[in-house]
């Protein structure tokens, strides 16, 4: 190893491992956070995480939302 190093020739590469996604804000139920809390305290995964593989698992499986409106 080289006692000392000259940084100035390095360059700045991306992380090619960086995370694609994307940074949203969203309004969610008390119910829906403590639901997914929950679950995160059992699993040990963040909650924000699971309810992100639960919409994923959604979207995989093209699943709608049947809504019945009350007139």
């Amino acid at each position: 190893m080289k006692k000392e190093y000259d940084l100035k020739k390095m360059r700045e590469i991306k992380n090619p491992y960086k995370p694609m996604k994307k940074a949203v804000g969203i309004n969610l139920s008390p119910e829906v956070i403590d639901y997914f809390k929950r679950i995160a305290d059992e699993t040990q995964i963040p909650y924000q995480k699971l309810i992100d593989l639960y919409l994923l698992d959604c979207v995989k499986k093209k699943k709608k939302l049947k809504l019945n409106w009350a007139a």
